[in-house]
């Protein structure tokens, strides 16, 4: 059903399938301590972040954890202290800009409050899916659960332990779980009112997947604002979120009235800058482009890129805040919504229309 993700991220937790464990007894605290030359209690305590722990003396019990392959006992510690100190993590196309980036800022954030991450990445948001990643990850000793976007799922059905602190950075879970996520109507709104009133007639638009909860967004405010702004509505595109998408779409587009585009990320607005500069087509001299998500090479493509910062970083901070508060409280949060504001970061890929272009 979903891989499990890499060991690459420092304080993400990898669990072996089922049936990959190693058998037989493993290096136990006593075997720690003598290697560490420090008593079983030390360990204990290098084990479960006590603070009284001289720098050195911890440094020389991690490495000796380390050299041995010895994993404190997770079940004996939530017995003792009421926690396991592991959060799970669900995800959805890690490769992607805002899911990989949001999990970062979820492990920067967790490790800061000496929280391991333990992370499966579905292959496929279904409800089926999504439910046993969530029984897996219930079944391995986690305090909460972050779930990085539903998609497809049909989340009045998605099945989630009643006891069990969650968060989810999807709006469509509103009113059943504490939420996290970007401004998206403001930063289409943004986009297109920054183009219109650079004296643009009207904005063609490059969406994301129709399953994309963002994409859907996106695309819905795009329409929204030609409307209010009393400009003819174009029939828009659908890519998948890469640049070669973009290229695609690009190399096909009827240009005789095209003087804006707004793609719904800026993967994709590299791709159509391409395929316009192949057909001749300069940006943003004849067609201003422009992206979403403020990727860290949008200022280096060529033109520069005129998009939207989403602050990730800040996402996955509080999707963490409010999972902790969970855990602290045990409180309902279910009615907690967090909307993280985004910035118009205008670059060299817009322009007034060219002289003689439709207007």
């Amino acid at each position: 059903m979903d891989q499990l993700g890499g060991s690459g991220t420092a304080g993400v937790q990898v669990r072996p399938a089922a049936g990959g464990r190693r058998k037989g007894p493993g290096p136990s605290m006593a075997d720690v301590a003598a290697l560490a030359q420090v008593s079983s209690q030390t360990v204990s305590r290098v084990a479960n972040g006590h603070p009284s722990v001289r720098a050195d003396t911890r440094d020389r019990v991690l490495a000796a954890m380390e050299t041995l392959g010895y994993a404190p006992n997770t079940a004996a510690r939530a017995l003792r202290y009421g926690r396991f100190g592991t959060i799970g993590l669900i995800a959805h196309r890690l490769a992607r800009t805002g899911e990989s980036r949001t999990v970062e800022g979820v492990v920067e954030a967790a490790r800061a409050l000496g929280l391991t991450v333990t992370l499966v990445d579905v292959l496929a948001p279904t409800t089926h899916d999504m439910t046993e990643a969530v029984a897996q990850l219930n079944h391995q000793s986690i305090d909460g659960l972050v779930i990085i976007r539903s998609e497809l799922s049909a989340t009045e059905n998605l099945l989630l332990p009643a006891r069990l602190p969650v968060v989810v950075s999807d709006s469509r879970l509103l009113g059943s779980r504490p939420a996290v996520g970007t401004d998206q109507g403001q930063g289409s709104r943004l986009l297109v009112e920054h183009l219109l009133g650079l004296g643009h007639r009207t904005v063609h638009h490059l969406a994301g997947p129709a399953e994309s909860g963002p994409a859907q967004e996106r695309r819905d405010v795009w329409a929204q604002v030609l409307r209010a702004a009393g400009r003819p509505v174009p029939p828009h595109g659908e890519g998948d979120w890469t640049a070669q998408a973009g290229y695609a779409w690009g190399a096909g587009l009827d240009l005789d009235d095209v003087t804006a585009v707004f793609c719904a990320n800026d993967e994709m607005a590299a791709g159509v800058v391409r395929a316009l500069h192949e057909r001749g087509v300069r940006v943003p001299q004849e067609v201003s482009v422009v992206g979403f998500d403020d990727v860290a090479l949008a200022g280096y493509l060529w033109p520069p890129l005129t998009t939207v910062r989403q602050d990730f970083q800040k996402i996955g901070a509080e999707l963490v805040r409010l999972l902790a508060e969970q855990m602290d409280s045990g409180q309902d949060m279910s009615d907690v919504h967090v909307t993280v504001p985004v910035e118009l970061v205008t670059r060299e890929s817009t322009a007034p229309p060219r002289t003689g272009a439709l207007r």
